[in-house]
């Protein structure tokens, strides 16, 4: 604690922001207390903590070094309501990232602790020191941090032990000067029914949910006309100045739903945004993470297992280049030097094995930074650890996971695949299936399973209607986005996007081409035979999800020729298929083929269509007469006359009898 405090004197510029979270181990109440699990990220300046060069490197976050920060995050407001610590939990770091970069300059560090807590828990916690780094936007003279987090076990109006949002950021965030910003700070819910919203820390501890300062130096650290939109979490803003940074202080809560007027949790994200001018020579475009996964995924991960993820970078200008990534990991994940496998391509592999410990989620993020100090676009994924995401099932020919495969009709309207595990809607939009076509790898139809009417997930199948002229003979596959399949856990692990051709495959049957009939003359000795595929008791392999045979577009025909002791006049029938060479003595099983089906079907439907006729014939015709003949009644001028003149008739009978009827009562 001396040593820290010495430094302190001298390099007074160390805190750069940090997140709070927290959740149970397990949300179901059972007795009087829960455990809880605390989870604390800071982010420090890289020189600080180091007394002489060098100073951290990947070594360090392959090592897990320690960061030596010995100070506490202490319950700061209505500490008598639980049993938290009274000296705090330790604020000492475990690597996670070191950013080399000379504007950048950041060690980020995690820690996690297990606490068991009174359900009568409703603290407020939080790590209060100096100094925020000086060369802010807006600081306060004090330079003093305030990083605050509200945690409360109250039970929920559900009956569960509530969860608080979790979130993650890189520590600095590039963004060009005098060019409006839209920025999307990611935030989540285990309690997947909840209300997010974000709103500015702020100082005034008689009214915020923490009843304390939750900003300390960095409250309004951002230029004035900032909007927040506290639905989604998004800042809108321009910065107005060059080569400086500007602080981000927001809390992140949780309601139960839209009535609730108080949240459930209040979870502290700190942070930077530094403004650049593009130099002359820069590329107009800045680089972009393009995968391997979609930003915002969420995947499942075992513990105990190696994850191997590969984070892949565009450039967009011939000499742009990328030097460099800031990152936000979890802690024991390394990051490989980077590669440049093919012109404007630029990939960074991060290797994980996450271990009990790290149950839950996880939150990665990466900025890559090229040679002109441009910065892509955030790329944030969660890992959810012990979690396992759903697996779509590969097709099979016959009774697989996945219909149709092979040869269908023109008219296939239904698709349907199963997953390994129950399945739900993406949470986010543009997740795609394509239907493509085999020759040109072009897409002949998609849809987005964030919203389309059309996908419906249901239990482990998800059913895919389509409305679509198939090409005849065509062959067509079906690739699926990250997260078309996605789990009911927590962000919903995402399924791995499927983009092998031959994974689910269909071609459309050419009644043109699949099917003909011709016929031969031979001698009397010699006949030409042809057999079929026989279907038997077993799996015939031969026939798809549809029932039709297997076709292709070039239909194969053999001639067999054997010796007769009666010979005929003609040769067999011959049917372009599958055939092979017997003996005449040998008896087989035809198969109908979908030309013979068509016409079978066609003799019979005519003869039925004649003897229906037949039959409805006579009562057709007694219908039509009587109702021509009513029509004929109704409307033949001479029986309009003759009603009108018996109306008339009629009316010159009783005026009369009237006129007597009246003179009489009188």
């Amino acid at each position: 604690m001396v040593l820290l405090v010495l430094y302190d004197k001298n390099n007074g510029d160390h805190f750069r922001g940090g997140i709070i979270s927290w959740r149970p181990l397990n949300s179901t109440p059972s007795g009087s207390s829960a455990q809880i699990l605390i989870h604390q990220r800071y982010f420090w300046n890289r020189i600080w903590g180091s007394f002489s060069p060098p100073y951290c490197t990947e070594t360090n976050v392959a090592a897990q070094t320690p960061i030596p920060v010995y100070e506490a995050m202490i319950c700061l407001k209505n500490c008598t309501s639980s049993t938290y610590p009274s000296g705090g939990l330790s604020t000492a770091m475990t690597t996670t990232d070191c950013q080399t970069n000379v504007i950048i300059q950041s060690w980020a560090g995690e820690r996690y602790d297990t606490l068991n807590l009174p359900l009568t828990t409703s603290i407020t916690i939080g790590y209060q020191s100096s100094a925020w780094m000086t060369g802010l936007y807006i600081r306060a003279p004090s330079g003093a941090w305030s990083i605050v987090n509200r945690l409360n076990l109250g039970l929920r109006p559900d009956g569960y032990i509530n969860t608080s949002p979790v979130t993650n950021t890189l520590p600095v965030v590039f963004y060009q000067r005098g060019v409006p910003v839209a920025h999307v700070v990611q935030m989540a819910d285990n309690d997947a029914t909840d209300i997010l919203q974000c709103r500015w820390s702020n100082s005034n501890s008689g009214t915020n949910y923490n009843r304390i300062d939750e900003c300390g130096c960095i409250c309004s650290g951002l230029p004035a006309g900032t909007v927040l939109t506290a639905s989604n979490c998004t800042l809108s803003f321009t910065l107005p100045t060059a080569n400086i940074y500007y602080a981000c202080a927001l809390q992140i809560e949780d309601y139960y739903n839209t009535a609730a007027t108080s949240p459930m949790s209040s979870v502290p994200i700190q942070f930077l945004f530094y403004a650049y001018v593009a130099s002359g020579g820069a590329c107009p475009q800045r680089p972009q993470i393009i995968g391997a996964r979609p930003n915002r995924a969420c995947i499942g991960v075992p513990y105990g297992v190696q994850l191997n993820e590969t984070v892949i970078v565009q450039t967009y200008c011939p000499g742009q280049t990328i030097v460099d990534f800031v990152t936000s990991s979890p802690y024991g994940m390394t990051h490989s030097a980077i590669s440049n496998p093919s012109a404007n391509t630029w990939v960074m592999t991060l290797t994980w094995t996450p271990v009990v410990g790290q149950s839950g989620p996880q939150g990665f993020c990466a900025g890559a930074l090229d040679n002109s100090s441009l910065q892509s676009d955030p790329w944030c994924i969660t890992y959810l650890v012990d979690y396992t995401s759903p697996d779509l099932i590969r097709p099979k020919l016959v009774q697989g996971s996945a219909s149709p495969v092979g040869t269908v009709f023109q008219n296939q309207s239904l698709f349907l695949i199963q997953a390994t595990s129950l399945v739900g809607r993406p949470t986010r939009n543009s997740t795609i299936i394509r239907f493509k076509d085999a020759d040109t790898n072009a897409t002949v139809l998609w849809y987005d399973a964030g919203y389309a009417p059309n996908i419906i997930y249901t239990g482990y199948t998800i059913v895919i209607t389509t409305n679509y002229s198939w090409s005849p003979g065509k062959f067509y596959y079906v690739t699926m986005d990250s997260g078309f399949a996605s789990g009911s856990e927590f962000c919903h692990a995402e399924s791995t996007p499927i983009t092998d051709p031959s994974f689910w495959r269909f071609n459309i049957w050419n009644p043109a081409v699949s099917s003909t009939t011709t016929t031969t003359t031979t001698p009397f000795t010699t006949a030409t035979v042809t057999t079929k595929p026989t279907s038997t008791t077993s799996i015939n392999t031969l026939l798809t999800t549809t029932g039709i045979v297997i076709t292709t577009t070039t239909p194969i025909t053999t001639n067999a020729t054997a010796t007769t002791t009666s010979p005929p006049t003609t040769a067999a029938p011959t049917t372009m298929g599958l055939t092979t060479s017997r003996s005449t003595t040998e008896s087989t099983v035809a198969v109908m083929y979908p030309k013979d089906l068509e016409l079978t079907c066609s003799q019979a439907l005519a003869l039925m269509t004649s003897i229906t006729y037949v039959i409805l014939a006579p009562g057709y015709a007694v219908v039509l007469y009587a109702a021509f003949v009513k029509f004929a009644n109704t409307f033949n001028p001479v029986n309009i006359n003759a009603k009108q003149r018996h109306k008339l008739r009629l009316q010159h009978i009783l005026e009369p009898r009237e006129a007597f009827e009246l003179l009489r009562h009188h």
